[in-house]
């Protein structure tokens, strides 16, 4: 493999623990306030039913089940010793506490099993939680990954977000007040009606504050989202792979270099997918940033 012209996440795992590691992704049926009406109905403009997840819980596979069958796969295809789980679908602190320390610790369980990362939104953190996450953190590798996109309220209002970056901001400050939790932050390029400036701004303003991890995610539009209802209205224009490649450089070369990048591309689903379909070409989109960080020096 050629060394990555930013600090990788599996670069930065096998540093940390002398072996390959490899994320698990599970599933373990969580709901969300912006879907349940809590906050609000129908989720993100972008999110649909299924919340990026496997459906997993819904065949009926508990999560040691999910993780095993993934540790089989990961073995096979990357020879991997030791695992992160990865709580992906919806919001994996939003329900009641008994039922989350059940769920962690559970997959902290499993042989090999040397940390948890657990998507959510910044307005589904507890102080309680974090207890518990301290806690574990205190022998596992724990990441949060708080959903974000954008520090423009416009931006977050416009797409259904149902919080504000101030919010953002305060769970962030308090997360790091907390011993050995890392927090991942999730943007996305190309969101309606953001501007280049707008997004580099968003990078500007995240290299100010303590994060430990950043995920940068092209936005893309699958069946049966307020999204593709824009897309196949013509009232929204996905950005080229071109385009992409230059603003995920450009806002990788602002970001202290210390900030672990966790992901710049996408895999998407297939069966829902609707547009830009450069998306599918992952390789190609990687070696397109990296050539742009390379000119960027």
């Amino acid at each position: 493999m050629h060394k990555k012209e930013y600090n990788d996440f599996n670069s930065y795992l096998r540093k940390k623990f002398n072996t390959r590691v490899q994320k698990i992704t599970v599933d373990a049926g969580l709901s969300c306030p912006n879907r349940d009406g809590l906050i609000s109905y129908g989720g993100c403009i972008f999110c649909n039913s299924e919340g990026s997840g496997t459906n997993a819980f819904q065949k009926g596979k508990s999560i040691t089940e999910q993780i095993l069958l993934g540790k089989k796969a990961m073995v096979k295809r990357y020879k991997a010793k030791k695992f992160i789980v990865y709580f992906q679908s919806f919001s994996n602190t939003y329900a009641p506490f008994e039922k989350l320390k059940k769920l962690y610790s559970e997959a902290l369980a499993v042989e090999d099993v040397i940390g948890i990362s657990i998507g959510t939104r910044p307005d589904c953190i507890t102080e309680k939680t974090l207890d518990l996450l301290e806690s574990y953190a205190e022998t596992h590798l724990v990441w949060l990954e708080y959903g974000l996109q954008s520090i423009h309220n416009k931006t977050l209002d416009f797409i259904n977000r149902g919080h504000t970056f101030e919010t953002f901001k305060k769970t962030v400050e308090k997360t790091k007040k907390r011993k050995n939790l890392n927090v991942c932050v999730h943007v996305i390029l190309g969101l309606p009606d953001e501007t280049e400036k707008d997004m580099l701004e968003t990078a500007k303003v995240l290299s100010r504050m303590n994060i430990d991890g950043i995920k940068i995610h092209m936005l893309y539009a699958v069946k049966n989202t307020k999204l593709a209802d824009l897309y196949l209205k013509k009232k929204y224009t996905p950005i080229t792979q071109k385009q992409y490649a230059k603003l995920t450089a450009n806002f990788l070369k602002i970001l202290p270099s210390d900030i672990i990048v966790q992901r710049i591309a996408v895999d998407p689903h297939p069966k829902d997918f609707l547009s830009p379909l450069w998306a599918y070409r992952k390789s190609e989109t990687l070696a397109m940033i990296s050539n742009e960080l390379k000119e960027k020096r």
